[in-house]
C-alpha cells in the first residue's frame, strides 16, 4: 500500500484545519503534492494501492495511469477532493489506460474535459466516486463524468455525477457492464450506454438531466450495441434545457426525456419509476430522427432501427405535458389538444422495411404509444397501442468477475 502522506507544510496545515469541522478545506495549490501524486502513478506497480488522504487538492494538469492492477483510494467522495478548476493542460482530470483498475472514495471536480476516462482496459471498478462541475449546467463543462470506453467487465456503483455537458455516466463500445446505485443529475444525459454489448443499469436515480437514461447506437463504430437491461431505476423530472455542445449526438435529445432508446437492439426497460418527464417518459427512435445525419453518415452496414425493444412492468406517472421543440409541441396539440399530454411512449415511426412482422417493439403497462410518423414528417401520427401488444424473451443478467 502506498500512502501519499508527505505533504508540504501548507497542505498539511489546510488538512488539519478542516478536521475539527468535518468539512474539507479550500483546494490547496500545492505543486509538491501534485508532483508527488503524479510520480506515484507513473511509478506504480501491479498490486499497488495509492491512498489519498482527506482534503481538497488543486491540480493544474491531468493525472494519468498506465499500469495494470492499481487501486486509487480516497477517504470519501466528500472528503478527498481533487479540484481541476485551474487546469491549464490536459483534457481529463484522470486518464487511465490500464486493466484491473479500481477508483474509489474520492471526488473529481471541475476538470477541463472528462472527469475520469478509462480507455481499453478490462476489469474496471469505479465506486463511491463523485464527479462534479460546481458551476452547474454549462456548455463549457467537460463532456463526460465517468467515461469507460472500449473496456470489458466494468462496474460503476454508488457514485454521483453532476453537470456534464454530454453524459454524466457514459460507457461506450464496451462489453459486460453493470451500472448500479448511482445518482446522475443536471447533466445533458444522466446515464448513457452507447454501442455496448451486455449492460445492466439498475437502482440508479436520474433526475434533472435533459435525458435520464440513454441507450444509443451510433453509426460506424467498431462495435454495434445490443442486450441492455434498464430496471429498478428512478427516472424523474429530467427537464433541464439541453446545454450540449452543438453537433454532438446528445445535443439533439429533447429536454424532458426519461428513457431514450436510439437505433439499439434487444433492450428491456422494466420495474422502473418513470415520471414527470415533460417530453415523454420513454422515447424510441431511429438514427433518422436524431437530427445529425449531416454529421454522421452511416455506412450500409449500420442498422438505424431500434428492434426487439421490450417495455413492461414500469410505474409511469405524469410527463408528456410540455414537449421540447416546435415539432413535438405541434404534434401534442394536434393529437391531444392544448391541455393534453403525449402518452408514456413516443416512437418516431421508423421501421425496417426489410423485416417482416413490424418493428418488434413491445409495450405493456404504459398510458399509450404514439407513432409520430416520422418518415412522413409527422403527417399521419397514430395513438394506437394495439400494434405493440406483444412479448419478447427476457434478456440474461450480466455477470461480472469482481461484482
Amino acid at each position: 500500500m502506498v500512502r501519499i502522506g508527505t505533504l508540504s507544510g501548507i497542505a498539511m496545515a489546510m488538512l488539519l484545519a478542516g478536521c475539527g469541522r468535518g468539512e474539507a478545506p479550500a483546494p490547496v495549490a500545492d505543486a509538491g503534492f501534485q508532483k508527488q501524486l503524479q510520480e506515484r502513478l507513473l511509478d506504480a506497480k501491479p498490486g499497488d494501492v495509492i491512498d489519498i488522504p482527506a482534503g481538497r487538492f488543486a491540480f493544474d494538469r491531468s493525472l494519468s495511469l498506465r499500469v495494470d492492477g492499481v487501486t486509487i483510494r480516497g477517504a470519501g467522495m466528500d472528503k478527498t477532493v481533487l479540484s481541476f478548476k485551474g487546469q491549464k493542460s490536459g483534457a481529463e482530470g484522470l486518464i487511465v489506460n490500464a486493466s484491473d483498475f479500481t477508483l474509489e472514495n474520492l471526488a473529481i471536480e471541475d476538470s477541463k474535459g472528462d472527469g475520469l476516462k478509462v480507455n481499453e482496459g478490462e476489469n474496471i471498478a469505479i465506486r463511491k466516486v463523485r464527479v462534479e462541475w460546481t458551476n452547474g449546467p454549462d456548455t463549457d463543462n467537460g463532456a463526460y463524468g465517468l467515461y469507460p470506453v472500449q473496456t470489458k467487465n466494468v462496474l460503476i456503483e454508488d457514485s454521483v455525477v453532476i453537470g456534464a455537458s454530454d453524459a454524466g455516466i457514459y460507457v461506450g463500445q464496451s462489453q459486460s457492464i453493470v451500472v448500479r446505485r448511482n445518482r446522475a443529475e443536471r447533466n445533458v444525459a444522466g446515464i448513457e450506454i452507447e454501442n455496448c454489448i451486455g449492460a445492466d443499469v439498475y437502482d440508479n436515480i436520474a433526475t434533472d438531466n435533459t435525458g435520464g437514461i440513454l441507450v444509443f447506437n451510433m453509426p460506424d463504430l467498431p462495435q454495434p450495441g445490443h442486450t441492455t437491461r434498464v430496471f429498478k431505476n428512478k427516472i424523474v423530472k429530467n427537464n433541464t434545457a439541453n446545454f450540449g455542445r452543438e453537433g454532438t449526438a446528445v445535443a439533439s435529445v429533447p429536454a424532458g426525456s426519461g428513457v431514450v432508446i436510439m437505433s439499439n437492439d434487444e433492450v428491456e426497460v422494466f420495474d422502473n419509476d418513470i415520471a414527470d418527464n415533460k417530453t415523454a417518459n420513454v422515447v424510441i427512435a431511429s438514427h433518422y430522427s436524431a437530427g445529425y445525419e449531416g454529421k454522421y453518415k452511416p455506412s450500409a452496414a449500420f442498422d438505424p432501427y431500434p428492434e426487439k425493444i421490450y417495455v413492461y412492468g414500469n410505474r409511469f406517472s405524469g410527463g408528456g405535458d410540455s414537449p421540447d421543440g416546435l415539432d413535438l409541441k405541434a404534434l401534442k396539440v394536434a393529437m391531444f389538444g392544448l391541455n393534453g399530454r403525449l402518452p408514456d411512449v413516443l416512437w418516431d415511426g421508423y421501421a425496417n422495411p426489410k423485416r417482416a412482422g413490424g418493428p418488434q417493439i413491445c409495450i405493456e403497462g404504459a398510458s399509450g404509444v404514439l407513432n409520430a410518423d416520422g418518415p412522413n414528417k409527422n403527417k399521419n401520427p397514430k395513438a394506437d397501442a394495439a400494434p405493440f401488444k406483444c412479448t419478447l424473451d427476457k434478456l440474461p443478467a450480466v455477470e461480472l468477475k469482481q461484482a
